[in-house]
C-alpha cells in the first residue's frame, strides 16, 4: 500500500496548483509585459505560447510527478539513470527563490499596514528605499530593518506552520482558503479601479493592439517567457504536487484548467492594474506610457501613489490591493518551500517535521540576508540570475533529458492518454521536441548577450559576478553534489504507476 500522501480533492489539488502558478508576477508583471510589447496584439503570442510550451509542459511535470511518485530528483532519477542531479538542481533554484520572496511578502504585509495612514507620505519611492527598507550601496549589508525583518517572521510562520500540517490538512485546506479569498479581493479592486475617472483610458491601453509588433521576435519571446515563469514551471514544483494525486486523476484536464486559470488572473489582474493607472494618469495630466511600470517599483510606488490620490475609501483601496499581493505570494512561497522538503523527505527518510525544520529553517535563516539595508540590491541581482540561468537552464536541460536523451515522450503521452479524458496527440511531442527547447534556448541566448554587453542593474560587475552568475552556478553544483550525498533506499526501485489504470 502506498504510503506518499495525497490531495483530498480533485479541486484540492488544482486550487494548490493555481495558487503555485499565482504569484505576484501575475500582478506586478503580466501587465507591463503585455504593453510593452503590442498591448491586445500580445495576447495573440501569448495563448500560442500558453498552448505549444505552458500547457504541453504542465502536462509532461504532471505525467512525471504522477507517474513516478516522488519529488523531482526521485522522480528523475526513476525517469533516467543518471539524470537526479537535474532533480536536486530545480530544488537548489527554489531554495533559492525562497529566501527572497519571502522577503518580498513581508513588505506587502508592511504596505497593508501602511495603507491605513498613508505612512509612505507624498513621495512613496523615497518612503521605499529611504524611509523603509532604508537602501544602501551594492554590496553592503548595512544593519537589519525592522519593519522587515518583524513581517518575514510572520510570513515564515505562516508558512512553515501549514507545511507541518501536511499536503492534505496544510497546504490544500490553506488554498482552499487562500485563493478564492485572493480572487474575491482583486475582483473588488478591479470593480472599484474601472469606477475611477480615467480607468477606461488605461483598460484601452492595455488592450490597445499595437499589430506592427506581431513580427517583432522579441515579442514572442516575451510572450513564451511570461507564460514559463508564471506557470512555476521548471522548478520542481508541478513534479511534487502532482506526485500526491490518487491514481485516478485526469492529469491532461488538470493541466488545461490550472493553465487558463492563471492566464485568466494575469488578464484580470492586467485590467485593475491598468485601470488604476488610468486614473492616475488622469489626474496628473499626462498619457499613460509615463505612468506605466511594472515590478517592485509598481508594487510599493505607483500603487501607493494612486491610493494617495484616490477620491474615497483609498485605505480600504491599499488594504485590499496589499494583502492580496499577501495572499498570492504566500501561496506560491509554500508550494516553493515543498519542492525541497519533500525532496529531503524522499531522499534521506525522515520525517516530514524534521524536513521541514532543515529545509524551510535554513532557508529562513538565510532570507534574513534580504531584511537588510542591501537587501534590496542582493534580492534584485539574485532574482535576475537565478531566474535567467537557473531556471529557464533546467527547464531546457528538462526538456532535452526527457524528450531526446530518455525519449520518455511517448511513454509520458500513454501513461498521461490511459488516466485522462483530453487524449493528447502528435501536437504535444511535436511542441515538446522542437517548439519549446528553441524557444528557451533563444531566451537563454538573448539574456547571455544582454548581460555580457551591460552589467545587470546597474551594479559592479563584481557584485552580479558574486551575487548573480555565481549563485546561479551555485544551485547547478548543488545539483550535482546531493546526487552522491546517499544512495537512495529501496525507493528508487518501486515500480512505477500502471500505465492501463482505468479513468
Amino acid at each position: 500500500m502506498e504510503n506518499r500522501p495525497q490531495w483530498g480533492t480533485r479541486a484540492g489539488f488544482i486550487l494548490a496548483a493555481v495558487g503555485s502558478a499565482v504569484g505576484l508576477g501575475n500582478i506586478w508583471r503580466f501587465p507591463g509585459v503585455a504593453y510593452e510589447n503590442g498591448g491586445g496584439a500580445f495576447f495573440l503570442p501569448y495563448l500560442f505560447a500558453l498552448l505549444t510550451a505552458g500547457i504541453p509542459l504542465l502536462i509532461m511535470e504532471f505525467t512525471i510527478g504522477h507517474k513516478y511518485r516522488g519529488s523531482s530528483p526521485l522522480s528523475f532519477a526513476k525517469l533516467k539513470k543518471g539524470s537526479e542531479w537535474l532533480g536536486w538542481w530545480q530544488l537548489a533554484i527554489s531554495f533559492v527563490i525562497s529566501t527572497y520572496y519571502a522577503v518580498i511578502i513581508a513588505w506587502a504585509m508592511s504596505y497593508a499596514y501602511f495603507s491605513l495612514s498613508k505612512q509612505w507620505g507624498d513621495d512613496p519611492l523615497t518612503f521605499l528605499v529611504g524611509d523603509y527598507l532604508k537602501v544602501v550601496d551594492a554590496g553592503d549589508v548595512g544593519s537589519l530593518v525592522p519593519g522587515v525583518f518583524v513581517p518575514l517572521i510572520i510570513v515564515w510562520v505562516i508558512t512553515l506552520g501549514i507545511l507541518f500540517k501536511g499536503v492534505k490538512k496544510g497546504i490544500e485546506a490553506a488554498n482552499k482558503v487562500f485563493i478564492p479569498t485572493l480572487v474575491i479581493l482583486f475582483l473588488i479592486i478591479v470593480v472599484r479601479a474601472l469606477t475611477l475617472d480615467g480607468a477606461i483610458d488605461g483598460v484601452n491601453a492595455f488592450f490597445k493592439p499595437d499589430w506592427g509588433q506581431i513580427l517583432n521576435g522579441k515579442v514572442w519571446v516575451a510572450a513564451y517567457g511570461q507564460i514559463f515563469f508564471s506557470l512555476s514551471i521548471a522548478f520542481a514544483i508541478m513534479i511534487t504536487y502532482s506526485s500526491y494525486l490518487p491514481k485516478k486523476s485526469d492529469i491532461t484536464n488538470n493541466a488545461f484548467i490550472t493553465g487558463f486559470a492563471n492566464s485568466s488572473f494575469e488578464v484580470l489582474a492586467g485590467i485593475g492594474v491598468f485601470a488604476a493607472l488610468g486614473f492616475m494618469a488622469s489626474q496628473q495630466g499626462v498619457p499613460i506610457d509615463e505612468v506605466v511600470s511594472k515590478g517592485v517599483i509598481l508594487a510599493f510606488a505607483v500603487f501607493p501613489q494612486i491610493i494617495n490620490e484616490l477620491p474615497a475609501f483609498s485605505a480600504a483601496f491599499g488594504v485590499l490591493f496589499f494583502v492580496s499581493l499577501t495572499l498570492a505570494g504566500l501561496t506560491s512561497l509554500i508550494s516553493i518551500v515543498e519542492t525541497y522538503v519533500a525532496g529531503i523527505q524522499d531522499k534521506f527518510n525522515v520525517s516530514r517535521n524534521k524536513a521541514v525544520v532543515i529545509g524551510g529553517g535554513l532557508s529562513a535563516l538565510i532570507s534574513i540576508l534580504f531584511a537588510t539595508q542591501g537587501g534590496l540590491n542582493f534580492l534584485d541581482t539574485v532574482d535576475a540570475f537565478i531566474n535567467n540561468y537557473g531556471v529557464v537552464a533546467a527547464g531546457f536541460v528538462e526538456i532535452i533529458i526527457v524528450a531526446w536523451v530518455a525519449k520518455e515522450l511517448n511513454n509520458l503521452r500513454s501513461h498521461a492518454d490511459a488516466v485522462s479524458d483530453i487524449q493528447l496527440g502528435s501536437w504535444w511531442n511535436i511542441c515538446l521536441k522542437y517548439v519549446t527547447p528553441v524557444v528557451l534556448g533563444i531566451m537563454m541566448v538573448m539574456n547571455i548577450l544582454t548581460d555580457l554587453k551591460t552589467s545587470y542593474g546597474g551594479y559592479p560587475e563584481s557584485f552580479n559576478f558574486y551575487y548573480g552568475w555565481l549563485v546561479a552556478f551555485a544551485a547547478l553544483l548543488v545539483g550535482f553534489v546531493f546526487k552522491y550525498v546517499k544512495k537512495w533506499d529501496n525507493t528508487l526501485h518501486e515500480v512505477p504507476q500502471d500505465e492501463g489504470v482505468s479513468k
